[in-house]
């Protein structure tokens, strides 16, 4: 059988580094990021599929600077939109097959309950509005696609929530949280695991196999937790080595802390759609979490 030719964009993010780590037992990774290529010149990426034929593209790059984002949101559409459309169609012009990852933040979190795929989105905040655009483009392109919503990515890696939460324990006798934010805290490592393991990349049947699974899906952490539960969560279970001095951790209103974008109260996602077309489980936040401080 011939070795599978994958093509991961966004290498250096929290779940392209963990894709990397899993793709490349599967075949030749050729995998990418800023600067080697840049998703507002959309010529610096397209090529490379030209270049290197792959069998699959996994793109994993997002702008995902919310608050950011609301001070240029045409950088913003570029990398969340305008660019995997672009992908998308040269997959659907060379017939391959494309995973890409989208965002819990597609939706205004109005509901009071977990989104299942079937729930309209109404995105409130530029990165939103842009990823749902990049949703659609793929979809509209009519390639074979994978779209993978999830919430709330971390990993032990620099610049997410764990590692924010790690460093103010270490400055910080008392931290302030809100407690009026839901969403699922997902493991990068799992999310990674999870949204390459189910493809039959030993057997080569991607075709068939996109073709028949062809959708939107939500895939995160596995139940939902507020920041505040989420956060003291990871100060129950700092390793001994950390020099923490935090004390308490007082529960805090998304009001009390004024910033460019809005966000969604509760955009947790509903995932048992993933769970019962690929026979999967996805472990709990809290199980997650445990091995991601700990291993």
């Amino acid at each position: 059988m011939k070795r599978l030719r994958i093509l991961l964009l966004g290498k250096n993010g929290q779940l392209g580094w963990e894709a990397e780590r899993q793709l490349f037992c599967y075949g030749d990774v050729f995998a990418y990021d800023f600067p080697e290529i840049d998703f507002m010149k959309p010529e610096t990426v397209l090529p490379l599929i030209d270049k290197i034929k792959p069998d699959l593209i996994y793109n994993a790059v997002a702008y995902t600077n919310v608050d950011k984002a609301e001070q240029e949101p045409e950088n913003v559409g570029l990398i969340n939109a305008v660019t995997p459309g672009l992908i998308a169609e040269k997959c659907m012009n060379q017939n391959i097959p494309l995973v890409h990852i989208s965002t819990d933040y597609v939706f205004d979190g109005k509901k009071g309950q977990d989104y299942t795929e079937e729930d309209e989105p109404n995105p409130i905040n530029v990165y939103g509005c842009t990823k749902l655009d990049g949703e659609r483009n793929v979809i509209q392109s009519g390639c074979d696609y994978l779209i993978f919503r999830t919430s709330w990515v971390y990993s032990m890696r620099t610049g997410g929530f764990l590692q924010k939460v790690i460093e103010w324990a270490q400055k910080n006798e008392e931290l302030r949280i809100v407690n009026d934010q839901v969403g699922n805290p997902t493991w990068a490592r799992t999310l990674a695991i999870l949204s390459i393991s189910i493809l039959p990349l030993l057997s080569g049947d991607l075709k068939n196999f996109f073709q028949q699974n062809k959708g939107v899906y939500h895939l995160a952490g596995g139940g939902s937790a507020s920041r505040f539960d989420w956060t003291r969560f990871i100060l129950e279970n700092l390793p001994n080595h950390v020099p923490a001095v935090v004390k308490s951790v007082i529960p805090a209103k998304t009001t009390d802390f004024p910033s460019p974008a809005n966000r969604p109260p509760h955009s947790a996602l509903n995932c048992d759609l993933f769970e019962k077309k690929f026979h999967l489980n996805i472990p709990g936040w809290k199980e997650s979490l445990s091995l991601a401080i700990n291993g």
